[in-house]
């Protein structure tokens, strides 16, 4: 396989053979994320993708999950994903499960007949960033995407028959605006009911603008034990019908997990039960970039 910088996946496509169809981000301009920065926006071409499928065939005896880098594989033509997830099907008949990143954006541009047919073509699982479900925070991050876009996405994967994982990150509000993140963020789930819900925390990395705000005073940082405060808000808000939760992370202080409703008492408790005894637990920041 042939790759152009450095790749990103999410933690359960860990063992997935990765396929880089995009490169970089077509949005790219989150303060918050240094992921793509060092990469300009562009499709590649389909033959490229099917030289690398033909290659990977040769190179690998079983490959059970394929997943397409970059950041928002979605944003190539209909024609385009149709010849190369007709070719993985060709290829790689044992494949279980082929899944992308997803921006709000490229959900939208599809129709509802379009993605129903991307479905059937194998494309079963997308990964949507939320970030936050505050209209503030979201404005404030420059994550481009309304909070009303983002549920009209979401919900639009669901009726497709997407397997839908959404991302939330811990403290993007900062101290001015942790509760608004909190509780919004829930009422942006609650109307999604996403199969899969990931809470990460908030790294500052050098070189993206919120870095620089955090520098300068303009963005206060939340502490470790106001993270939790905040995590426990957000699960409080959450009404969900059979959601797999995961906060377990290198970036959260705390690991948790569990299936929403049903453990929602046991999740709280956990939190509650770190705030009742700091002295207990580690909650070292050095800890979250390992």
């Amino acid at each position: 396989m042939k790759y152009e910088g450095q790749i990103y996946r999410p933690p359960s496509e860990a063992y997935s053979l990765i396929l880089q169809v995009s490169i970089g981000c077509s949005h790219n301009q989150c303060s918050f994320c240094g992921m793509y920065k060092d990469k300009e926006f562009r499709i590649r071409k389909v033959d490229e993708i099917l030289q690398d499928l033909q290659r990977a065939r040769k190179d690998h005896r079983f490959v059970e999950k394929i997943f397409l880098a970059d950041g928002n594989a979605l944003a190539l033509p209909l024609e385009s994903l149709r010849e190369i997830l007709a070719e993985i099907s060709r290829l790689f008949p044992e494949c279980k499960r082929v899944s992308a990143y997803s921006a709000p954006k490229d959900i939208l541009r599809k129709t509802p007949e379009e993605l129903e047919e991307l479905k059937g073509l194998g494309l079963g699982m997308l990964y949507l960033g939320i970030e936050s479900g505050s209209s503030r925070v979201l404005q404030r991050v420059q994550k481009g995407v309304s909070r009303e876009e983002m549920i009209e996405a979401g919900k639009k994967a669901k009726a497709a028959g997407f397997t839908l994982s959404v991302t939330v990150i811990s403290g993007l509000g900062g101290i001015a605006l942790w509760q608004q993140h909190a509780v919004d963020s829930a009422k942006v789930i609650n109307a999604i009911q996403p199969d899969y819900l990931a809470l990460l925390t908030l790294l500052i990395q050098e070189g993206t603008e919120l870095y620089s705000e955090v520098e300068s005073g303009a963005f206060q940082l939340l502490t470790p034990m106001e993270v939790l405060v905040e995590t426990h808000k957000m699960i409080e808000e959450l009404e969900l019908n059979h959601t797999v939760f995961r906060s377990n992370h290198p970036s959260n202080y705390v690991a948790l997990e569990g299936t929403l409703p049903k453990e929602k008492s046991n999740l709280l408790r956990q939190i509650e039960e770190v705030l009742a005894d700091t002295e207990k637990y580690c909650l070292k920041e050095r800890y979250r970039r390992l």
